[in-house]
């Protein structure tokens, strides 16, 4: 008597749904282990539960405005550098305004207003050390090889003078000793732009002699004719 072959049993879908390896399809389960599980929906949230801080878009709105006026060389290098001042509450490294007249053709090199902006910063107290000063003048992208060739020429130690510095850099502006001078009168002075660029005296006095002396020609009377033929 021949038997009669047994047809093979068909998975129920809850024996394919104890399988480990089941994706989910009833008409076509696949128990491939390279099978690919389904990705989670992304979470929705609705406005009522997005908590946004009030003074967020007042801080990215001037953020914007400092980044669109200083024009920095390499905008996340600077950004970290504002945010990390305004968090202490220090000057912001942020020029007064847009230097037209200034092109990335410099290669990145010091400007009246990039000098200005380094003054408000470290002008707070008469020294400033190294460390703080390297850290401004990264700051503001300014090139490496231009702050060492200020610190060679002025011979500072671990405490700089910061009007000395400051002198010298009006000096890289300035082509000569009262063209230098010029620069430095236009960056310190309160008068309005295209005034006459008044400041005190005894700054100017400092200045004036201090780059006379790094000239290293200019006898000390000549210094002094000049400076008492000055209106005080």
């Amino acid at each position: 008597m021949t038997s009669t072959p047994q047809k093979p049993e068909k998975k129920t879908v809850a024996m394919q749904r104890g399988c480990k390896r089941y994706t989910g399809c009833l008409s076509r389960c696949s128990l491939s282990p390279f099978s690919k599980a389904m990705p989670l929906p992304d979470t929705m949230f609705c406005a009522q539960q997005i908590d946004i801080a009030q003074e967020l878009p007042d801080i990215l709105k001037n953020f914007t405005k400092a980044a669109v006026r200083t024009q920095p060389e390499d905008l996340l290098l600077w950004s970290a550098a504002y945010f990390t001042a305004l968090s202490k509450g220090e000057r912001l490294p942020v020029k007064d305004r847009l230097e037209l007249n200034v092109t990335h053709k410099t290669d990145s090199a010091m400007t009246p207003g990039l000098l200005k902006t380094l003054h408000k910063q470290l002008s707070i107290r008469e020294t400033c050390s190294e460390e703080e000063l390297r850290e401004k003048w990264r700051g503001l992208c300014l090139p490496t090889d231009q702050l060492e060739t200020l610190l060679s020429l002025g011979s500072f130690g671990s405490d700089i003078d910061w009007m000395e510095f400051f002198a010298l850099g009006c000096s890289s502006l300035g082509e000569t000793l009262i063209s230098s001078l010029k620069v430095a009168c236009e960056l310190l002075t309160e008068d309005e732009e295209g005034g006459p660029a008044r400041i005190p005296f005894d700054i100017f006095v400092k200045l004036y002699t201090y780059l006379a002396h790094l000239e290293g020609d200019m006898p000390q009377d000549h210094i002094d004719n000049f400076l008492g033929s000055r209106p005080k």
